[in-house]
Order: structure tokens, then C-alpha cells, then sequence
């Protein structure tokens, strides 16, 4: 059974209502178990000192006590102890006083072996005395009084008084846990007990129904005790087994945390449990209201004007992601990152509130949920705690390094109304902290520009990649010198049964301020890989150029996702090519971030995309990692018409050669304007003229084509 103190083995601060618990509970023990023990004779000592089958008991139960079944992950705190079996039978067997001791002793040789604070040791022991006492008394309405001078086995007739004292023994032992834990998690009762309820029952079932036959087999001799150890082996393996399997549904296998299913089922409740509340709260200020009303209809009273009540039950849901972890994994390898995880899920479960939920969904990203919260400035203040204790210098294999996290904040009914929408918009404000270099975020609405359309197609999007109706199309990119191919660009299309082929500008502007972006590019980068090994294959050795948002450079596993394709495809890195856009030289975060270097140094060629529509720093330009700008196709398309257009792109070519990179122009429809750029020294360019976007085969057919005819200058 969960412990009531399982986070921290303090003692409650005095005078606390679960201070105030403990207390009750330790004396309502002390006064039970002196009862029991004050009903011993010294025929029933001498009877427990002689006989071997008590001392055999004791062992088991203290074994017991140190080997409960616990969930796998988890402490040894979370369990249902395997002394159950053992103490209960010997209340059976011979009552109170020696079942009391027996477990006494357990409780406390266990707590001194694992370091428990007395406090904790002497409820321990209170709650055993209280339980078994209880059962004690139902075995009493039937006339079963057993002591050690005066056994009692029971007989077939007997089950229903001892499946009785099992049930009272199990519900007096999980309600007296259950409320500590609900104190300490400050939570309801019910909700305490109804977190592992069905785990509880399956498993004191098995340990409390062995109970009889360890009774009949101490009562034919002491030597067949052990022999039931081998069904009990069992049975703590099957439960041990079964419990394995619960969790690994529900949990993260490398920290133990919660993952994303737990984390929604948890969610749901908090939200269920703070529209409860606030429907509770709207009744009564209802009930008030009407009593106000008839008050103001008597002479002198009249109606005073109310703000409309802010919401009183928040919720709030955190997304965390670290920054920088992929140094980690690079520098000291995936074994070290592992166990990096597992110091920052320690960290994070130790430095939230009693009663949050701290998950793991995946990589270097967690969760932390709030069933309850005040306002904004109080999640703003726990997320700044969170944040202060990741940041504490970290020392593993020898290295000393600072670790930095994001964390993006969304409250419930304030931002959102339901778990999806909620991570959703903590996703986007925890990217907003990561490209402000603040640390912590709110959701604001006006940095999200998701409109009640744009998040109906955010599920439709979802959905689309896992039905994969996300479809590349290509088009190439030609050397106006030459009129050779340099290059193919992937462009992204979306096949929607609805509403038939949809461009980027339809869709993607929805998924760059969210968790499907990775998802995205992801899919993008695998199926461009895919597509340029079976152009490869052909000997149609052509570069396949992908775009790639700003998120995207903050995706530390897009670096490997591209080096394990190219791997597997047998690929080099110049098969590939990253776009970019001119925005990142106005980002520092991004500028700087670790992808950008990790693609360099993989060998991946980058291309800055619509070169001309920022206030890129030149300095940067120099720095940054490219081979190629791409002048935007506002200004190519004026080129003819506009000479102030015509000024701006033959700057940029002219700035592009000066810096040794290759100039691409975008949007090229006439052979006027393929003329104007091949005469200011453009070297490439695409466009309407030379190819529109293709699907997959169509463009295969198109290469085949171009690669066995001669090129002949761009016109």
C-alpha cells in the first residue's frame, strides 16, 4: 500500500491536520495493542517461547516486510507488504497479542534496515495493530478466540467468518493508509484510495487466502511450514508479474514515471474534479444570490453591481523540455544521457507540491500536472522551482555540466478545456520560452495564432499522419549556365479526403507551434531519403532538398533521425539538403542551437530559404553553415517589371558570390526573367519554367528524361 509519506521520510510539520492524523492513529494502536497484550498469561509466553512454529512465523513476516510486491519502478513504499499472509495467520492461529508482536517486531527491524524516521515506523506499526484488531473482533462475533495455549484451526465451516475478518482487515488497513496519503497529497479520500484500489484487491485476495492454509499446516507440524512457500512463491510472482505488466503500461521504463496514458487518465480527473467543484461553488453563490434578492426586495436594500466571479478551481499542466541534453548523449555517450534522465526525473518528482504528477513523455521532454493551482503567479512559481532545481551543477563520469529546461504553462478552464488542448498549448508556450530564452512561459493567446478552424485541423492533421496522406512532391532546381539539374525540392502536400490536395501554407502554420511539427519533419525526412536511395539506385544521383522550420532546429533527435537514414540507405550527406529560412539569423536561440552545428558536422548541406524578407546580420551570414541562398520569389517575380526589384536581387547575387555560396533564384514562370538572372550571374533557379512540383513518379519520369538528353543552356 502506498506509504503516507512516500515523497520524503520527514516528519509533518506539528500541529498540520496530517500531524494531527498520525497522533490519533499511533494512540489508538498503543491503546489496542495494550488491550490485546494485557490478556496474555504467563502460560501463553511460556507457549510462544517453546513453540518453534512462532519463531518460524516471526522470520517469514519480517521477509516479508522487506520483500513486499511493489510496483516495478517505484519505491518499496508503494506495495502490498508479503508479511500480510504471515501476520494474518497467525491471528488465526493463535489471536491478537502474537499477531501484533509478530508484526511489531517486523515493522520495526524493516524501518530501522531502510533508514524510516520513527514517525513513520511507529504509524506503521499502529496500523497493523489497528487492522488486525479489527479482524480480531469479527473472528470474535463468531466465537473464534484463539491464544498460544488455545489454537484454533479452522474447518470449512469457518471460511466465512475468516472471509470476513479479511475484508475488515483489508478495508480498516487501506482506509488508514489512504487517509494519510490523501492528507499528505491533499486529496480527497476517495481519490487516494481509487488510485490503486484494483492492484490492493488482487493481491491482499491471494495474500489473505493462504492465510487458512498456513494454519492447517503449522497445526500438523512445523516442519510443513516451509512447504508453503512454494505456492507463496507463486503467488508473489504471478501478482509480482501481473503488477509488471500494469505498470509498464502506465510508466516510463527507463525513470519510473508516469507516461502519457497515466498522465491523461490523471488529468481528466483533476479537470472532472475541478468542474465539480466550481459547479458546487456556482450552486451555492446561486443559492446566496436568491437569498441576496429577496433581501433586496424589502424597502432601503437595494441591488449592488458583482464582478463576474473569476474561476475559483484551476488546473495547470506543465511541458518541460531539456535544453542542450543532446551534448550530454553526444559527449558521454547514451548510457550517461540515461542516467541524466533518470537524475532529472528525481529531481523534478522532489521539487514539486504534494499531490503533482510529473511524467515522462518521451526524449528529454516531461510533463508535470497540477491537479490544483491558484493563478497563474503560483504555476509560474512552482515552474520556476522546477527550473531552479535542474539548474544545481550535475557531476557524471568525471564531468561537471549545468542543465537548462523549458517550461511552457497552460491552467484549466483559463487556456484550455480538455487534455489535448491544454498540452497542446503548453507545447506552445514552452517553444515560445525556448525562442525568448526565458525559461518559463504562460500560454498567451496572442502568441498562438490557432483559431477554432486551425485547431480543427490540427486533429485532422494528426490523424493524416498516421493515415500517411502527408505526399512529397518535387521540383527541380536548374543551373542557368548550364541547364544541368542541381537539385530536386521536396515540397509537402497534404491529400485530404475532403478537401483534395492541400499546399504547406494550409496546414503547416497550425503545426509549427506544436509537438506534430517533430512529427512532421520527421515523416519528411524519411520518406526524401526513401525516394533519393530509389533515384540512387537508378543512377539519377540527384540532391533532395527538405525544408526545416525553426522548431525543428530545437529537435535534438533530428540530427540522428537524418544520419541513421542516410546509414541505412547507404546515402552520403550531400544526397540531402536542408532548407532554412532567412528567419533564423534574426533568432539567436535558433542561430546558436546545437542542431544547426550537429547537421554541419554530419556534412549536411544548408540552404537559406527566402533570402530578402528579413534583416539578416551579414556577420551571421558569413558564419552560418550554408552552401546556398535562395532569393525569394517576391522579388524574382518584378524582376522584369520592377527596377527597384531588379536592383535588390542583382545586390544579393552579387553579396551571395562575394561570400563563395551558390545564389538559387525562387519563382521563375517566364524565359524573360530566366534571361535577366543568368545575365546577373544567378546560378540556379526554379520555377513554373522549368518544372512544377511532381509527385513521386511523375518526377522519376522527368529525371529519366533530363538525365539522358544533353542539357542545353537555361533560355
Amino acid at each position: 500500500m502506498k506509504d503516507p509519506n512516500n515523497t520524503r521520510n520527514t516528519a509533518p510539520r506539528r500541529g498540520s491536520p496530517l500531524w494531527i492524523y498520525f497522533v490519533v492513529v499511533i494512540l489508538l494502536g498503543v491503546a489496542a495493542g495494550a488491550a490485546a497484550f494485557s490478556g496474555l498469561t504467563g502460560d501463553d509466553l511460556d507457549a510462544l517461547a517453546s513453540t518453534p512454529v512462532f519463531w518460524i512465523l516471526g522470520c517469514f513476516i519480517i521477509f516479508g516486510e522487506l520483500r513486499p510486491i511493489i510496483t516495478p519502478g517505484s519505491t518499496e513504499n508503494n506495495g502490498a507488504t508479503t508479511s500480510t499472509t504471515f501476520s494474518f495467520a497467525a491471528l488465526l492461529y493463535a489471536g491478537l497479542p502474537i499477531a501484533a508482536a509478530l508484526q511489531a517486531v517486523a515493522v520495526i527491524t524493516c524501518g530501522i534496515f531502510r533508514g524510516r524516521t520513527p514517525h513513520r515506523i511507529a504509524f506503521n506499526v499502529a496500523q497493523y495493530t489497528l487492522s488486525l484488531a479489527a479482524a480480531q473482533l469479527v473472528l470474535a462475533l463468531f466465537g473464534n478466540l484463539a491464544t498460544p495455549t488455545n489454537l484454533w484451526v479452522p474447518d470449512g465451516a469457518d471460511l466465512l467468518a475468516i472471509a470476513l475478518a479479511g475484508t475488515v482487515y483489508f478495508i480498516c488497513n487501506d482506509t488508514l493508509v489512504g487517509s494519510a496519503v490523501a492528507l499528505h497529497e491533499r486529496v480527497s479520500l476517495i481519490k487516494a484510495l481509487r488510485w490503486d484500489l484494483g492492484y490492493q484487491v488482487l493481491v491482499h485476495l491471494a495474500l489473505l487466502g493462504l492465510a487458512p492454509l498456513m494454519v492447517v499446516a503449522m497445526d500438523r507440524s512445523a516442519a510443513f511450514v516451509p512447504l508453503i512457500v512454494l505456492p507463496f512463491i507463486a503467488v508473489y510472482l504471478n501478482a509480482s508479474v501481473s503488477v509488471r505488466r500494469e505498470h509498464q503500461a502506465l510508466h516510463d521504463g527507463l525513470t519510473g514515471l508516469p507516461n502519457r496514458k497515466l498522465l491523461i487518465v490523471r488529468t481528466e480527473e483533476a479537470l472532472a474534479e475541478a468542474r465539480g467543484a466550481e459547479k458546487r461553488d456556482t450552486e451555492k453563490r446561486g443559492t446566496k444570490k436568491g437569498a441576496a434578492g429577496k433581501l433586496a426586495a424589502r424597502p432601503g436594500f437595494g441591488p449592488r453591481l458583482r464582478k463576474p466571479a473569476d474561476p475559483q478551481h484551476r488546473a495547470g499542466l506543465f511541458l518541460l523540455d531539456l535544453d542542450r541534453f543532446k551534448e550530454v548523449n553526444d559527449t558521454l555517450g547514451h548510457p550517461t544521457g540515461d542516467r541524466l534522465l533518470q537524475l532529472v526525473a528525481h529531481r523534478l518528482t522532489h521539487s514539486v507540491r504534494p499531490g503533482d504528477l510529473v511524467a515522462r513523455l518521451g526524449g528529454d521532454e516531461f510533463a508535470v500536472l497540477l491537479p490544483s493551482v491558484r493563478d497563474e503567479a503560483a504555476a509560474r512559481e512552482v515552474a520556476v522551482r522546477l527550473r531552479a532545481a535542474l539548474s544545481e551543477p550535475v557531476r557524471l563520469d568525471g564531468m561537471s555540466f549545468d542543465l537548462e529546461g523549458s517550461v511552457g504553462i497552460a491552467l484549466f478552464p483559463d487556456h484550455a478545456p480538455d487534455f489535448e488542448l491544454l498540452l497542446q498549448r503548453a507545447d506552445v508556450a514552452m517553444y515560445n520560452a525556448k525562442e525568448a530564452r526565458s525559461g518559463v512561459e504562460i500560454y498567451s493567446p496572442r502568441k498562438d495564432r490557432n483559431s477554432p478552424a486551425r485547431l480543427s485541423m490540427l486533429g485532422d492533421l494528426r490523424r493524416a499522419i498516421d493515415r500517411s496522406e502527408l505526399e512529397l512532391f518535387y521540383q527541380p532546381k536548374v543551373s542557368l549556365r548550364d541547364g544541368h539539374l542541381v537539385g530536386m525540392e521536396a515540397l509537402l502536400r497534404w491529400r485530404h479526403p475532403d478537401k483534395g490536395i492541400l499546399e504547406p501554407e494550409a496546414f503547416l502554420s497550425v503545426a509549427e507551434q506544436t509537438y506534430l511539427m517533430r512529427s512532421i519533419t520527421h515523416h519528411v525526412v524519411t520518406a526524401a531519403l526513401a525516394q533519393a536511395a530509389a533515384w540512387w539506385r537508378e543512377d539519377l544521383t540527384v540532391q533532395v532538398a527538405v525544408n526545416a522550420s525553426g522548431r525543428d532546429l530545437f529537435d535534438t533527435g533530428l540530427t540522428e533521425t537524418i544520419e541513421e537514414g542516410l546509414l541505412a540507405r547507404g546515402l552520403p550527406a550531400a544526397a540531402l539538403q536542408l532548407e532554412i529560412t532567412e528567419r533564423i539569423l534574426m533568432n539567436e536561440p535558433a542561430y546558436a542551437s546545437d542542431t544547426v552545428g550537429s547537421l554541419a558536422e554530419l556534412g549536411i548541406p544548408l540552404s537559406l530559404d527566402d533570402f530578402g524578407t528579413g534583416y539578416s546580420s551579414l556577420v551571421r551570414l558569413n558564419r552560418l553553415p550554408v552552401e546556398e541562398v535562395k532569393i525569394d520569389s517576391s522579388f524574382v517575380g518584378r524582376l522584369a517589371e520592377s527596377t527597384e526589384d531588379a536592383v535588390i536581387v542583382r545586390s544579393i547575387v552579387d553579396l551571395v558570390r562575394t561570400l563563395g555560396l551558390r545564389s538559387v533564384a525562387e519563382g521563375v514562370e517566364d524565359p524573360a526573367t530566366a534571361r535577366m538572372l543568368r545575365e546577373m550571374g544567378c546560378d540556379a533557379a526554379q520555377g513554373w519554367h522549368f518544372g512544377r512540383p511532381m509527385d513521386a513518379e511523375t518526377a522519376t519520369d522527368w529525371l529519366r528524361r533530363h538525365m539522358q538528353r544533353a542539357p542545353e543552356p537555361a533560355a
